[in-house]
């Protein structure tokens, strides 16, 4: 059976978070227990029919791993197809198609005795609670601190379930939560997380070695975070990332067209029945390319993983470098993730009037 393939999987329960956030648990039948085994902070991809499309969205399993329970957090996004749906209209009871578990912003939990920093925001809780919450129970030596960013105290996601940890492990567990709409008598609390709070908080655990950081949240603070520490002189192999979201895209980080006379590839772009033709590099990804000439492409978490990017190949040859989110009859008819997808031809063209 392809790894990539759907299971229908009941939901058991939609718990209310916040006002626009749930978790969503799943009955994981005995016969696929071993194909939903997972490790802390990977994530699976849901499907579902909504208002007659095909809508398909990736999601990390905030449960402890040594529970044996597989839940998901969505939070609502402004304008999100799967996640309006999901938070407004979804119940225990209904039926979604479900990817095995994947993703590598993960901890295989073993003997180790070390200090882990969580750098956060929003939504960015999800797969580092599971990731904190799983190896603080295996590893009894093991500590972390988590960085958390939100708006407000009631828009902070897994707010109980945080402070259970908090209690439980009042000497391995430091969390700090940074408001940036509420104030507080500290000024490292108050505000966004931002370059400053960073620095600061590098500082309290200067001489307190850490064996790894993990960013994860919307791509201006994951970017400015990774920054930061490579200004600081962290181990970038100690550096650890995910997003959920990209986020708007500043065309000056999007590789240049190679000058006229100097080789590239060409490529076709089809978008709302107008087409556009560009260059490119056979290292860059076909989503890169066609961002810009075309910036409002439609894309998300550029990891391969959620197929907001989608397309159909109608002329050349491309090769994936990760796919998390089709399954073996799309790739056979022609689809691809285009922020996954390097052109292997000299001529590319590609369709996103498929939907």
């Amino acid at each position: 059976m392809s790894e990539l393939a759907f299971h229908p999987l009941n939901v058991v329960e939609v718990a209310t978070i916040t006002d626009d956030s749930v978790a969503v648990t799943f009955d994981v039948p005995a016969e696929l227990s071993d194909r939903f085994r997972y490790l802390p902070g990977q994530h699976v991809t849901l499907r579902s029919m909504i208002d007659g499309d095909d809508v398909r969205r990736s999601y990390s399993i905030c449960a402890n791993a040594n529970s044996g329970k597989l839940r998901v957090g969505i939070k609502k996004l402004p304008g999100g197809t799967f996640s309006t749906w999901a938070t407004e209209q979804l119940k225990a009871g209904d039926v979604l198609e479900v990817m095995a578990p994947v993703g590598e912003f993960t901890i295989e939990p073993g003997g180790q005795s070390v200090h882990r920093v969580a750098v956060v925001a929003g939504s960015g809780i999800t797969p580092v609670l599971s990731l904190v919450s799983t190896t603080l129970e295996s590893e009894p030596g093991s500590s972390w601190t988590v960085v958390y960013g939100n708006r407000t105290a009631t828009s902070v996601m897994f707010l109980d379930e945080l402070e259970g940890l908090k209690d439980r492990y009042p000497d391995r567990f430091q969390l700090f939560h940074m408001l940036s709409r509420e104030g507080s008598d500290l000024p490292l609390l108050s505000g966004r997380i931002d370059e400053e709070k960073i620095r600061t908080v590098a500082s309290l655990l200067a001489g307190r070695p850490v064996a790894g950081w993990y960013l994860c949240g919307p791509y201006d603070l994951v970017m400015m975070a990774e920054r930061v520490l490579g200004e600081l002189a962290v181990n970038e192999e100690t550096i650890h990332d995910e997003l959920f979201f990209a986020g708007p895209v500043d065309p000056a980080t999007l590789p240049p067209e190679p000058p006229s006379g100097e080789g590239g590839i060409d490529l076709t772009v089809i978008l709302d029945g107008r087409s556009v033709e560009t260059r490119m590099t056979a290292n860059t990804s076909i989503l890169d390319a066609a961002l810009r000439v075309r910036p409002e492409m439609p894309f998300s978490c550029k990891g391969g993983m959620c197929a907001t990017c989608k397309g159909h190949i109608e002329e050349g040859e491309v090769a994936m470098t990760k796919n998390y989110a089709l399954v073996d009859s799309e790739v056979e008819a022609g689809y691809v993730l285009t922020c996954q997808a390097h052109p292997i031809t000299d001529r590319v063209t590609v369709r996103y009037d498929h939907r």
